[in-house]
């Protein structure tokens, strides 16, 4: 029997069993506060799996969090919260290094010859090559002669406002 082909942004039941051990803990409500919820009131939090899926998502298709399917993963102001709860937790730092140990052990990383390149610098023929910056356009670097050749300027250098016109 053939394997059913998930979708890319799909998480599979043996990926969730790796990742689930690693998803934090939702911290514990405080339990003295003036207004205290009915039993069983409100909505109940999303499941992790689902939240987790949402993520994939929008990593895998680059959508915007309010673009997430609403019949699927539900509110997306909620997966993102849940997303920024996760990440001040640590879970993906977690998740990363989980992924690099498991790489390690399957095909091994060579990290005596890991290197990282990179350069800051800016192009030195940019400028010449697509002209000048198109957010630049208002402003005004070189103020045009008047129509007699010479610059203008005011009659009057300076008026104290406390003087007679």
């Amino acid at each position: 029997m053939a394997k059913a082909r998930l979708e890319s942004w799909e998480v599979s039941d043996a990926f969730w069993e790796r990742v689930e051990p690693l998803v934090p803990q939702r911290p514990a409500r405080r339990a003295r506060r003036k207004y205290q919820r009915n039993p069983g009131g409100g909505r109940k939090p999303k499941e992790p799996r689902q939240v987790f899926e949402a993520i994939v998502y929008v990593l895998r298709t680059g959508c915007q969090w309010k673009a997430l399917p609403r019949e699927r993963f539900g509110s997306a102001s909620a997966i993102h919260k849940r997303f920024q709860e996760w990440e001040k937790a640590g879970f993906f730092v977690a998740l990363w290094q989980a992924g690099l140990a498991e790489y390690d052990e399957m095909e091994g990383i060579a990290w005596r010859w890991q290197s990282i390149d990179g350069a800051l610098l800016k192009a030195p023929l940019a400028r010449e090559s697509v002209g000048p910056n198109p957010t630049d356009r208002g402003k005004k670097w070189k103020q045009a002669n008047a129509v007699g050749g010479r610059p203008w300027s005011p009659g009057v250098d300076h008026r104290d406002r406390g003087q007679p016109k």
